[in-house]
């Protein structure tokens, strides 16, 4: 086994998208009030998953989509009907700064106290070579992903730095985060690429201030992490891919979205020191999987032999094979 581990550490590394900065010690963080939570892009996928899982700890969320939102509440209120009123959702572009001041003053109406914000919202722009990607496409990639991140962490820091319990915000990664080539999602890679030192910058601004200016005194701190879901069978994961890709690296390596909550939220609500990555996918998970796979000879759960999604009874999918979660 040691000597396994030995060979597949450069490949595990390159399928790591946390692994730019050292993942730190889970630790207490200086927020005191009870959790209040903010979601982008929270109509399906690993956003709804997130808010499924803290609504079952009752900690009260918002969230927010360009996607109807009616399903998502619906299916949310009736699963937890004592948090029915606990769970609110608004529309909202990322990439507007119009929508997404509403969303920070409907967030504090409805929660009173925002601890966390978690930008998830996201769009791969579709798979092909950026030379055949339409400049809407392009466009829309960028604004979502990077502007989309830039005007939600730019409220949020000033929404939580005026609560005397400051807060947490979560900048979501991807493919593409370390650098390494993206073919077929150069757009979306570029704009992964870019969070780290988002993340970085703004906590040294919080902590430190900007040179020549005097540092802002705030009633509570706000820390920034790195947030990293790895692989999830969304319709960011699966649409465009082909059977090939479905086999490897999604059929080895990909997760669903409830079990990525399930391991995520406690760590999004115990982050540890400011700057750190919050990780699903860390190097032991990733060893781990190339060992039941390539070793054991173990079949994926969700991917065939042939690069099809399994179709599970009882359960809906669309055209790309995604489980529809609600």
């Amino acid at each position: 086994m040691k000597f396994f581990t030995y060979l597949l550490l450069p490949f595990a590394a390159a399928f790591s998208p946390g692994n730019f900065a050292p993942v730190s010690p889970r630790g207490a963080t200086s927020l005191d009030a009870s959790p209040g939570i903010v979601i982008t892009g929270g109509a399906a996928g690993v956003g709804y998953a997130y808010a499924d899982k803290f609504l079952s700890q009752s900690i009260p969320c918002v969230i927010c989509d360009v996607a109807p939102l009616d399903g998502a509440l619906s299916s949310l209120k009736k699963k937890y009907p004592s948090m029915s009123d606990k769970v609110h959702g608004v529309k909202c572009d990322v990439s507007s700064s119009e929508d997404v001041d509403n969303l920070a003053s409907f967030a504090k109406e409805k929660l009173g106290t925002v601890t966390h914000w978690i930008n998830n919202a996201g769009v791969n722009g579709g798979r092909r070579a950026l030379t055949d990607v339409p400049v809407s496409q392009v466009e829309l990639v960028v604004r979502v992903n990077l502007l989309g991140v830039l005007l939600c962490s730019k409220k949020a820091i000033e929404l939580m730095s005026n609560q005397p319990e400051g807060g947490c915000l979560f900048n979501t990664v991807g493919s593409g985060v370390k650098g390494g080539g993206t073919p077929g999602y150069a757009c979306y890679g570029s704009t992964k690429r870019g969070l780290p030192q988002l993340t970085s910058s703004l906590n040294d601004e919080i902590q430190k201030g900007v040179q020549g200016y005097e540092k802002k005194k705030t009633a509570g701190e706000v820390k920034v992490y790195s947030l990293s879901p790895g692989m999830v069978f969304t319709k960011l994961l699966l649409e465009d891919s082909t059977p090939e890709l479905r086999k490897f690296p999604f059929g080895v390596l990909a997760a669903q979205p409830e079990e990525v909550a399930e391991d995520l939220v406690p760590k999004i609500l115990n982050p540890g020191p400011a700057g750190s990555s919050i990780e699903f996918l860390g190097t032991d998970k990733i060893l781990t999987k190339f060992f039941e796979r390539f070793v054991l000879q173990k079949k994926s759960e969700y991917i065939a032999d042939d690069g099809s999604v399994i179709r599970f009874p009882g359960e809906e999918y669309d055209s790309e094979g995604v489980r529809k979660l609600y």
